[in-house]
């Protein structure tokens, strides 16, 4: 998106000097950063009130009847510019394993709430909507309405009837084809970054979708969102495995919990390693 912008800055000062010739004269010294500078900015307020419009224009009384393309494309072109203004660095590893994984349940530890970003942007061809807190609806209501229109589901952690209600929908999404669904099976944000135990009823989702379960892991976002703007930060995303439907289907939710969770904590560990020795 900035290279975009920055091209079209660029092309603002020959189209200018068409109407008005100034390149050839004592002014073009400082006319031309202007223009450059000024044209540069002003496509990036015309964005930023584009996309505002579009978050705007969402009617989150609408059930979620999966994804829309246009919202995908719109925060796939979005996020990449934000993290490198915001300095982040994401260093990915294994995301071929999820090309043509679909539909499917997509399971990660959750360090911070920049999470779901991190893994739309490493795997930007998957239809990927989350299962998310409901309370996100409430504190960050333009940021729900993205979701909503990605395809993410609220859930009401403490109504279990409610949560239920969450897990089917998940379920009929997955079933139809209509998209992959995003969980955190732990089910609250780590607080000290150690992978916590998780809720074995997130992995009904996989076994009654009987669909393949993409396991990925997720180190540095919780120094990424301290640092943000002010210094460097690198983001660990790793896609883990793919667990084949017909092994899902085999196993309870509690082997495929362990079985997961076993993996997921054995990179961890070993990304932090190598985490803590580059600092």
């Amino acid at each position: 998106m900035l290279y975009l912008f920055l091209i079209t800055a660029a092309a603002a000062v020959p189209v200018a000097d068409r109407f008005h010739p100034f390149l050839r004269t004592a002014a073009a010294v400082w006319l031309v950063p202007l223009i450059f500078i000024g044209a540069f900015l002003a496509s990036l307020i015309l964005y930023a009130a584009f996309f505002a419009l579009c978050g705007l224009a969402v009617n989150l009384k609408k059930p979620v009847t999966g994804g829309s393309r246009f919202y995908r494309g719109l925060v796939n072109f979005t996020l990449p510019s934000l993290f490198k203004a915001a300095r982040v660095k994401i260093i990915s590893t294994g995301t071929e394993k999820a090309e043509g994984v679909f539909p499917s349940m997509l399971v990660c530890n959750h360090l911070d709430m920049i999470d779901p970003a991190v893994i739309i942007h490493e795997l930007p061809d998957l239809p990927l909507g989350f299962i998310g807190k409901k309370e996100i609806y409430t504190e960050m209501p333009f940021v729900a309405r993205y979701m909503h229109k990605l395809g993410c589901l609220p859930i009401d952690r403490e109504n279990n009837r409610e949560a239920v209600k969450t897990v089917l929908r998940a379920i009929e999404l997955i079933k139809e084809g209509a998209e992959s669904i995003g969980v955190f099976p732990e089910g609250h944000v780590s607080e000290n970054g150690e992978l916590q135990e998780f809720r074995n009823g997130a992995f009904k989702i996989a076994t009654k979708a009987k669909c393949p379960v993409i396991v990925c892991t997720v180190l540095g976002t919780h120094e990424a969102v301290k640092n943000l703007f002010r210094k460097k930060s690198t983001i660990y995303f790793d896609v883990l495995e793919v667990v084949p439907a017909d092994t899902v289907d085999a196993l309870s939710t509690a082997e495929l919990s362990e079985h997961i969770h076993k993996i997921m904590a054995q990179n961890i560990e070993k990304r932090r390693e190598e985490f803590c020795s580059k600092k």
